[in-house]
């Protein structure tokens, strides 16, 4: 069923959706302000269900791109993704009847919302990466046939580009990458306009409700003085992300990170608390694999979140620092984002990493959540 989300919903989505952008996305921060604002001034906003949606209905998902060691000093006024939808909508000569997001992690959470609030458009709960990806042919719905452009990109200054590449995705999100590189490192598009039907066949679904969902569960978990790890993993287990793993429990001794051909990329280093095991994080964006003291615990498209030790808050990847405590653990994607199709698009490979993806819940529980 459709719903209303109002101004109360919003910190527990930015949080759930940081998790679920497993250390990438953007942070939600900037993006949940911006939405508190648009909901004063416009009102609540309308989530539709997937399954609620016309099969003929013409939905255009909308995000920001760009890396997100940028995005924490670049922030936006609030018109661009609109600005991207209306230019998308007049190129292609056709009204939308819906936004969604293209991933459900981090700040891209938000600016569908935003996008929504302004201009009064419902938005689907259901997202094409079920997580956060850096690039933008990682989508289930171009996995399953979606062709992302036209796609439409606005920059600060009202400046606005349409990009077309036919059925490659790839292409699209080259020539993309670069005008958001010259339009300072950040970006806001639409793309993978599509209809109801589409929606249905290749999208994540109720992905916002899952990030909600999550958040909750933290905060009252705390509230309660309850353990907030045990409340996400019980919050997850009757949805399609059904496993949590502990994968290390300790604090972060190093951390390398640099912003490169408009990505954040780099590794961090974690010790356990009682310095006899090392694990480590290798990201673009998002974590990308976690190594324990020489073997892989988890990889993509799996989610490696990195929480903070005590109160589970989501800790990102351009977040990271000397001296943290914390928990790292690994959560399973829904099936569609492990068929041989997916993992094509965004497995190890598709990142250059010389690794075979198994399932995080394959492995043993508490591999190495040492105390």
């Amino acid at each position: 069923m459709s719903w209303q989300l109002g101004i109360e919903h919003l910190r527990d989505l930015a949080r759930g959706a940081a998790i679920l952008g497993t250390g990438g996305g953007g942070d939600p921060l900037i993006g949940r302000l911006l939405v508190e604002q648009a909901i004063r001034e416009y009102g609540p906003i309308t989530v539709l269900d997937p399954g609620e949606l016309d099969d003929d209905a013409f939905v255009v998902p909308t995000a920001q791109m760009g890396a997100p060691t940028v995005i924490v000093e670049k922030i936006p006024r609030g018109s661009e993704p609109v600005g991207a939808l209306r230019a998308l909508e007049k190129h292609l000569g056709r009204k939308a009847d819906a936004t969604m997001p293209i991933e459900c992690g981090g700040i891209n959470s938000m600016i569908p919302l935003l996008v929504a609030a302004r201009t009064g458009l419902p938005v689907v709960d259901a997202d094409g990466m079920g997580r956060a990806f850096p690039e933008l042919q990682m989508e289930t719905f171009s996995v399953y046939g979606v062709p992302g452009s036209p796609m439409a990109i606005a920059g600060e200054h009202d400046e606005t580009v349409v990009i077309d590449t036919g059925v490659d995705n790839k292409q699209m999100e080259w020539l993309a990458r670069g005008i958001t590189i010259r339009l300072g490192g950040v970006a806001h598009i639409a793309e993978y306009s599509m209809t109801g039907a589409e929606v249905k066949r290749t999208a994540v679904p109720r992905t916002l409700s899952l990030g909600l969902s999550i958040g909750r569960a933290v905060r009252e978990a705390r509230e309660a003085h309850a353990d907030p790890v045990e409340a996400i993993r019980t919050a997850l287990a009757p949805t399609l992300y059904n496993e949590l793993r502990v994968l290390f429990r300790g604090k972060v001794v190093d951390v390398e990170r640099r912003t490169v051909e408009g990505f954040a990329r780099g590794r961090a280093r974690f010790t356990s608390y009682d310095g006899t095991s090392e694990l480590e994080l290798r990201f673009q964006n998002e974590n990308l694999l976690a190594i324990a003291d020489g073997q892989v615990v988890c990889t993509v498209p799996d989610l490696i979140c990195v929480l903070e030790g005590d109160t589970a808050e989501p800790i990102t990847t351009e977040s990271l620092r000397y001296g943290q405590r914390v928990t790292v653990v690994g959560i399973s994607t829904p099936d569609l984002m492990r068929t041989p199709e997916a993992l094509a698009v965004f497995g190890p490979a598709c990142f250059g990493l010389d690794v075979e993806f198994t399932p995080v819940e394959l492995r043993p529980d508490n591999l190495l959540a040492v105390p």
